[in-house]
């Protein structure tokens, strides 16, 4: 990549789609962005060179979209909701045509064919990582607070868990008190997880949340941010643990001073 090229941005919700830009203009690239109105910050626009609002399952124009702007790598930034998959989506018959050949409707397997049918275009899905350095913690303890020892038992107990439903492509979080698991992630995302989790045990819950065995980081990347701390101090949960290096702490010294303040610790684990 060099500085001045257009890079393809395809962004979700959340704020994981505005950190990729700022740092990608920083950088020196053009943006053109694909945003969809059903999960997009309006935001964005502010942010990129071009911005395209289509519907989820539009594929056919994405990649129309991406070769009229001259884009050779594209990137993937935010979750778009798994529920939305299995929404009434209008898809186009690019769209048709990759679901067709899918083994199955698993968000991976449409994530890899939509990365697919890009190379054939000459258009390279690639990892955003190399833009998020500085959002990517190493191993240690984050925060002011370290866990107590029943604390450390459970982010161990949840880890094993968490990444048995991970490499069954389930879900990347679990919630977790005195070794038994409250919540299991599925398709309600991870703040539903937390949620509801959270209010089995009451209070001091441990979230684990981790990378799926040989993750594919092009997409479907871990995140925690804001809204994540929010939503474990909803429920007065007292630890969230994360893979090191391969979860997305969005806006860290926000996230940081907000669980300082809440006595949440947060832990980065060794992969």
């Amino acid at each position: 990549m060099k500085a001045g090229e257009t890079l393809g941005l395809i962004a979700g919700n959340g704020n994981f789609p505005l950190v990729f830009a700022k740092s990608a203009r920083r950088q020196g690239f053009r943006i053109c962005a694909i945003a969809f109105p059903e999960e997009t910050s309006p935001q964005l626009k502010t942010l990129v060179d071009e911005i395209h609002w289509i519907s989820i399952g539009q594929l056919g124009t994405l990649i129309k979209v991406f070769k009229t702007a001259h884009v050779q790598q594209a990137f993937m930034a935010g979750q778009i909701r798994h529920k939305r998959l299995f929404a009434n989506l209008k898809l186009d018959l690019r769209a048709i045509a990759l679901m067709a050949l899918l083994k199955d409707k698993r968000a991976d397997s449409i994530l890899r064919g939509v990365a697919d049918t890009l190379g054939k275009e000459g258009i390279r899905l690639e990892s955003p990582l190399p833009f998020l350095q500085e959002c990517l913690p190493q191993p240690g303890i984050l925060t002011r607070r370290k866990p107590n020892n029943q604390e450390k038992k459970d982010i161990q107990f949840g880890y094993t868990i968490a990444k048995h439903i991970a490499g069954a492509d389930i879900g990347q979080t679990v919630v977790v008190r005195n070794q038994a698991v409250l919540a299991v992630e599925a398709m309600e995302g991870t703040d539903a997880c937390i949620d509801r989790g959270g209010k089995f045990a009451k209070k001091d819950a441990v979230v684990v949340k981790v990378t799926k065995p040989n993750q594919d980081l092009r997409f479907d990347m871990p995140v925690v941010g804001p809204q994540t701390i929010k939503s474990m101090m909803k429920v007065k949960a007292s630890v969230i643990a994360f893979d090191a290096g391969q979860t997305l702490l969005l806006q860290p010294e926000t996230t940081l001073a907000m669980a300082n303040q809440a006595r949440i610790s947060m832990v980065a684990l060794k992969p």
